[in-house]
């Protein structure tokens, strides 16, 4: 069966601190991990500190031409939150060892999805 994509998300729990409340160090995680994976950017990625509470932190959004890459960033519990969807196939792996090279996570969790809207 041919699915319409991947959809991974991984769950990073005990980022270092620094590292997910520096806004440039968000963005050039995102420019590294859609060079590693192979995807073309669709424009610059967007990334803002907004929330409030436990909720506060930073999101970055970047498409690219085959879908998006979504992330959040706990500042209360220093977890990342990243979503990576596309209809042109990619290594899961590759995104994990971006994310520890960037983030040092003590622990993930990751899930692959493969989405398909039409049952055959």
């Amino acid at each position: 069966m041919k699915t319409w994509g991947q959809h991974l998300i991984i769950d990073a729990h005990k980022c270092r601190g620094l590292a997910i409340r520096s806004q440039p160090h968000i963005l050039a995680f995102s420019k590294k991990l859609v060079k590693a994976i192979d995807m073309v950017p669709y424009g610059e990625p967007w990334c803002e500190r907004f929330g409030e509470g436990n909720k506060a932190g930073y999101t970055l959004v970047q498409l690219i031409m085959t879908s998006n890459i979504v992330a959040h960033f706990a500042e209360e519990t220093d977890d990342m939150y990243l979503d990576v969807f596309s209809c042109k196939e990619f290594d899961p792996d590759v995104v994990e060892q971006v994310v520890y090279d960037h983030f040092y996570p003590m622990a993930t969790k990751t899930t692959l999805v493969e989405r398909q809207a039409q049952m055959r």
